[in-house]
């Protein structure tokens, strides 16, 4: 009978280590927050240009949308909103596509590239949907490398600066992210 409680204080003890081992994973995970400015940069020529348009649907030009235009990107990170005087810290490369018929929806698709910082050589993914005539719109993280490896999250994008004539555009990305 001893060894039958012994036996069984044992496994309970054992069950309660390997419950405890695989809850120690969370208790390493880290909450990241960090705020950007994206600048795109439609106008300037193909030396200063960060987007450029590489389809187009057949109405495309016909909505007042965009509907079906699709653009690459490599878009400067800074620290602050202005383009010529803050610290670069990153790029944002990737696609989006103009995905509302009725509103000014773009479908992103971007990896914030970090080269200064303490981030530089990490990144982090974004990926969804931004209704750019919203003064707040909030997009997914759904991974990253590096110091953001197993990253998810979410990031606030609120317009700084617009030129409709131009196109240009200043997004303030405020970024909360839970990683490794």
């Amino acid at each position: 009978m001893a060894a039958t409680a012994s036996t069984c204080a044992v496994s309970g003890l054992l069950a309660l280590a390997l419950l405890a081992a695989a809850a120690s994973p969370a208790a390493a995970e880290k909450e990241t927050r960090f705020r950007v400015y994206w600048h795109d940069v439609v106008s300037g020529g193909p030396n200063v240009s960060t987007v450029a348009q590489v389809a187009e649907a057949p109405s495309s030009n016909a909505s007042a949308t965009g509907f079906g235009a699709v653009y690459v990107i490599d878009d400067p990170l800074t620290e602050g909103p202005n383009l010529s005087s803050s610290r670069l810290v990153g790029r944002a490369q990737g696609v989006y596509v103009s995905a509302g018929k009725d509103s000014l929806s773009l479908l992103m698709a971007m990896n914030f590239v970090f080269v200064d910082g303490a981030y530089n050589g990490s990144s982090v993914a974004v990926v969804g949907a931004n209704p750019a005539e919203r003064k707040v719109r909030e997009m997914p993280v759904v991974g990253g490398t590096g110091a953001f490896r197993f990253a998810r999250g979410y990031c606030q994008a609120r317009t700084h600066w617009f030129d409709a004539k131009t196109g240009d555009a200043t997004v303030e990305y405020s970024v909360h992210i839970r990683h490794d």
